[in-house]
């Protein structure tokens, strides 16, 4: 695999439930809906999805119950076999794999995470954490280490011999989540991990993942049905609707050029000025004079200067260079709204 190959590269992929979905596929005409599929006796899971998943990147995955999200993350590790397309992980066809194979890839290269917290009541977090090592074989010291190593980076030390039961919901999250770092994982699964949790701690494992994300440069897929916790965590959001992707972009694009009715749906009660960064507006052609701000500042941020500020252009620096001019006529048209 090439340095700019992606991690995961998912092509016209198809997953079809029912009885005999690939013979349905192969006489599918290419105008079949959602709705016209089911009509014929069967469900479009994931409906001619083309996407990738690069290095480091953290790409989330949204869109209503019964949208398809789930049913694509599975498709990625082969927990479902795809009806039609392909799937590759680091290079390899996943599809072409024998079982042991299959297993031995999301032994060593798939972490995952879920909703439930799957945690084992009669071990201890030390032991829970380890569990994935002990079934790899490791011996017990190594995997020991391993353990108290990721016990410590999720914030949970001290606590290495508590159960299960004896732990707030959050701190049984933050189990599962070290559980799964374990075996040190390239690529990172986690569906919707964080929904059970109250809003407060659910905030808090949003600012812990993103600590860890920036420690450890995983490539993530992230399930959930939160706008919100989309716009926070992600390099890119792709919403999903009837297993059909509708747009896979930067959360500044997806707010800010919405691709179909029913995307702009979803963004319509956003506050576009803390998503919208300066740098995703300056244009190259005219910098403007005087102070420059920062790219990666919002034009929430900025909202008193763009107020106060009577530049028509104000210069946008990135690592200490000009990129562009920010026109701030269209950045107080972001903070204000079009009324």
């Amino acid at each position: 695999m090439s340095v700019n190959s992606p991690v995961i590269s998912c092509k016209n992929a198809w997953k079809i439930f029912g009885n005999d979905p690939a013979a349905f596929h192969k006489k599918m005409t290419p105008d079949m809906s959602f709705d016209d599929i089911r009509k014929a006796g069967y469900i479009a899971g994931v409906k001619d999805v083309s996407i990738d998943v690069h290095k480091g990147e953290m790409l989330v995955i949204m869109g209503l119950s019964g949208s398809g999200k789930s049913t694509l993350v599975r498709c990625f590790s082969r927990l479902h076999d795809i009806t039609a397309g392909s799937i590759f992980v680091e290079g390899q066809d996943i599809m072409s794999l024998s079982e042991k194979d299959l297993i031995e890839l999301r032994r060593s290269k798939m972490g995952m995470v879920f909703q439930s917290f799957g945690l084992l009541p009669h071990r201890t977090v030390l032991e829970n954490v380890a569990f994935p090592l002990e079934m790899r074989g490791q011996d017990k010291h190594t995997r020991r280490e391993r353990a108290l190593e990721v016990v410590k980076l999720v914030g949970l030390e001290g606590r290495e011999d508590y159960f299960p039961r004896e732990l707030s919901g959050g701190q049984q999250q933050r189990v599962g989540i070290a559980r799964s770092l374990a075996i040190e994982p390239d690529i990172w699964f986690l569906d919707e991990p964080f929904s059970a949790l109250d809003p407060l701690i659910r905030r808090e494992m949003q600012d812990e993942f993103l600590r860890l994300q920036q420690l450890l440069n995983k490539s993530i897929v992230f399930i959930t049905h939160d706008f919100d916790e989309a716009l926070r965590l992600a390099d890119r959001i792709a919403i999903m609707k009837d297993g059909a992707v509708e747009q896979c972009d930067t959360p500044d694009q997806i707010v800010l050029n919405p691709a179909t009715e029913y995307v702009r749906k979803f963004t319509e009660d956003i506050d576009k000025a803390r998503v919208v960064h300066a740098g995703v507006l300056a244009k190259a052609e005219g910098a403007g004079i005087g102070d420059p701000v920062d790219a990666m500042a919002t034009i929430k941020d900025l909202a008193s200067l763009l107020v106060h500020d009577k530049r028509k252009i104000i210069p946008v620096q990135r690592d200490g260079g000009i990129i562009g001019g920010l026109d701030r006529q269209e950045a107080l048209t972001v903070l204000l709204g079009n009324d």
